[in-house]
């Protein structure tokens, strides 16, 4: 640690009072959001932009997506999102190579852009295989003793 690094901790020890504050990392946040025309797509952007922390925000109106970067909690994102009055969801979709089998029933939507299915847990837990056994087959079985008894 040079002396720019330990001036560093001493500025940062004496200014948050002995406190150590914890930095958000850079993250990007999608979003869905519905937006109808430019005035809507206008309220959004502004209201995101003007979040402490938000770098960079995109609108793509056609998909209806919204993609927020910076030093932002994605939970405040979406609760400002949703300020504007806008239906406002995190980005549900994922892209369609992305999943083992994007026509399972969890996974179609008829809404989702093109090339992108909804992103879903795995599959195999969600359903269940029953077991069907048929008792007439154990009836008749070379394991059964009681076999012969019925003809």
């Amino acid at each position: 640690m040079g002396v720019s690094g330990t001036l560093e901790f001493l500025s940062d020890l004496v200014g948050s009072g002995g406190q150590k504050h914890k930095k958000k990392q850079l993250q990007t946040v999608e979003l869905k959001v519905r937006m109808d025309c430019d005035g809507c797509e206008l309220k959004v952007k502004n209201a995101l932009s003007s979040m402490t922390g938000v770098k960079k925000v995109e609108i793509n109106r056609k998909q209806q997506r919204v993609t927020v970067s910076g030093y932002v909690d994605s939970n405040k994102v979406l609760k400002r999102a949703k300020s504007t009055g806008k239906r406002a969801e995190i980005w549900p979709y994922v892209p369609y190579n992305l999943v083992a089998q994007p026509f399972a029933t969890q996974a179609y939507d008829k809404r989702a852009p093109p090339g992108y299915v909804r992103k879903v847990e795995n599959t195999a837990t969600i359903s269940t295989v029953t077991r069907y056994e048929d008792p007439y087959t154990s009836m008749f079985s070379d394991d059964n003793p009681n076999a012969c008894s019925v003809m």
